[in-house]
């Protein structure tokens, strides 16, 4: 194996570990990136904008530190989404409005991930806006699945996923509000983490409190995946809602080996259709804590209001947020993007409070439920990765859906419940496409989470599966 194929294979502790001995520089780790993504890349489009000189001077800057006072990355490169500020850098937003915006400063989440010593190198690749769980523009065009270069990667954080599971990052940024950071992961077969709010503190826009949309990690396996939540984590006075950092590192408790005793699986939340050999998938390796001596139940939490509180409270987020682009700019925004605007200008003060009512209701049973399981698990997306070609789900064993994003009901009433949940490669699907286990445990409940993930992770065996070639459709 090649020295470069040898760091590409290796995990992104290993790799912190390898700049902090010395063994290898961050300078070295950017060489090997881009001679990774001149090679890929263009079979998979993860990472179209690239400022490897920006990432050089900042390497060479951290490495006039003494090994050891580089921060908790020391040194580790890692892409960030681009709807993401970086100083300096293009933000399309996936949209031609903002085709040759450069970043005037970069989001606090950019830069406590430098304070900790990353190295920012890329942006990756999202639909525009964000909106739709699968990732395309008119700017750059669709990423496609590594595992089948004809499927959806899915979205929003679509270019994390695939750099991740084709060796172009050990560690990528994204962002989530249904299921951004989930649902990808399950698609491409990476680890991807929605943290609780205010776990992981970001520039406010629009709206101090607005938080549907969380900042995150992912990450190849769970021991990384809690590496970078840790350099993400903290409070910062410009963010309101942001968490101070915990006593106990989030890689420790990953590491600890704690296992939860009491875990609930529900195939479908009660809320939506799933696809037969996900849920097959799903339930078995669910039931596999039992080999770590846990109570595993069919059960779940009442989350019936959540296609109706997420539509309501998704469309107000879209109109708080891009109405001025609806005025000045309608002809450059796709269908779906102009459908959530508009969505949002019709609602009442009275769907806005009903909606309201029906998240606390919702955040308040989960937190009743989580009394008596540590952890609920379900698919992570109701369906395998589907033809790149296809906008969104429109119907799935059957029922076809009322709008673009119902078929991401079992992640986004999660969210709706303010629960950390990640997504953890569980199995594949006869035509050898990954599926994702969705992991949910109590609002701020990261650490036990992490812990869990890690057991389920050991005994699944499915760690080293990636980094792989893309490959073509069979």
């Amino acid at each position: 194996m090649s020295s470069d194929q040898a760091l590409i294979r290796s995990t992104a502790c290993a790799v912190v570990d390898k700049l902090n001995s010395g063994e290898v520089t961050p300078l070295d780790l950017l060489d090997v990136l881009e001679r990774r993504i001149a090679e890929v890349d263009r079979q998979v489009n993860a990472l179209p904008i690239l400022c490897f000189d920006r990432a050089r001077k900042q390497a060479q800057a951290l490495m006039q530190k003494p090994k050891g006072h580089r921060g908790l990355l020391a040194g580790m490169p890692i892409p960030i989404k681009d709807l993401t500020n970086v100083e300096g850098v293009r933000t399309t937003q996936g949209s031609p409005i903002f085709r040759d915006t450069l970043a005037a400063n970069s989001d606090i989440v950019v830069e406590r991930l430098e304070d900790n010593g990353a190295v920012i190198y890329a942006k990756s690749n999202t639909p525009e806006f964000g909106a739709g769980a699968n990732t395309f523009n008119e700017v750059f065009g669709a990423t496609r699945n590594p595992w089948d270069t004809s499927r959806s990667a899915s979205g929003s954080s679509g270019g994390a996923a695939v750099s991740l599971a084709t060796g172009m990052a050990w560690l990528a940024h994204g962002t989530d509000m249904g299921g951004s950071l989930r649902n990808p992961a399950s698609f491409c077969g990476v680890v991807g983490l929605r943290p609780s709010i205010g776990r992981v503190a970001h520039t406010p826009a629009f709206k101090i409190d607005r938080n549907l949309t969380v900042h995150g990690p992912m990450a190849r396996n769970v021991e990384d995946l809690a590496l970078l939540l840790d350099a993400m984590s903290g409070e910062h006075p410009a963010d309101p809602l942001s968490l101070p950092v915990l006593p106990s590192s989030f890689l420790s408790t990953a590491r600890s080996g704690k296992k939860p005793r009491r875990i609930a699986y529900s195939s479908d939340l009660g809320i939506t259709p799933v696809d037969p050999q996900v849920a097959a998938i799903t339930r078995k390796a669910a039931f596999q804590f039992a080999e770590a001596g846990a109570i595993v139940e069919e059960a779940h939490p009442d989350l019936n209001e959540a296609h109706e509180c997420f539509h309501v409270l998704r469309a107000f987020d879209f109109a708080v947020s891009k109405v001025a682009l609806l005025r000045k700019h309608r002809d450059q925004l796709k269908p779906e993007v102009i459908w959530n605007i508009e969505e949002g200008l019709k609602l009442s003060v009275e769907q806005i409070e009903r909606a309201e009512a029906q998240r606390l209701a919702m955040t308040q049973r989960a937190l009743e439920f989580f009394k008596t399981y540590d952890l609920l698990l379900s698919p992570a997306t109701i369906v395998a990765p589907f033809p790149v070609e296809n906008r969104y789900v429109a119907e799935c064993a059957g029922k076809k859906f009322d709008n673009y994003v119902q078929w991401l009901g079992i992640v986004y009433a999660i969210t709706l419940a303010c629960c950390p949940a990640l997504s953890l490669p569980c199995g594949f699907t006869t035509s050898g496409l990954p599926v994702g286990l969705q992991m949910v445990a109590r609002p701020r409940g990261e650490a036990p989470l992490l812990a869990g993930a890690k057991v389920l992770e050991d005994i699944l065996g499915l760690r080293g599966t990636i980094p792989i070639e893309p490959k073509s459709a069979p």
